[in-house]
């Protein structure tokens, strides 16, 4: 666990719902990884990302399905990629990654609170 952090802290960070709109193979990463486009509704538009995420998912399957991701931070050039929000996950016992996502269907754009 980390340092404690105040509420107004974590409200500074803006995690929103999002659909999948759109994933390729990103074969220039130095690991497996997929390039992701996703939707936040109206108010965010389209962001991408790369994730690595290739243990359990396929660009195929991705289309459509829900993700979080951090929607504030600064964007990162990853390779020739440049990614613009963090999707978010967890890592198993192998420490392939989970993605998180929101068990019924929600708003793109929904903020997590």
């Amino acid at each position: 666990m980390t340092g404690t952090i105040s509420y107004d802290d974590f409200l500074r960070v803006d995690i929103r719902a999002g659909r999948v709109i759109d994933a390729q193979p990103f074969p220039e990463a130095r690991k497996p990884a997929i390039k992701l486009w996703i939707d936040f509704g109206s108010e965010i538009g389209v962001k991408k990302t790369s994730a690595q995420i290739t243990e359990y998912y396929t660009p195929e399957a991705l289309v459509g399905r829900m993700v979080m991701a951090v929607v504030n931070f600064p964007p990162r050039q990853i390779g020739p990629f440049m990614s613009e929000v963090l999707t978010l996950g967890v890592s198993d016992a192998s420490g392939a990654i989970v993605l998180l996502a929101p068990d019924s269907d929600v708003a793109p754009g929904a903020r997590m609170h």
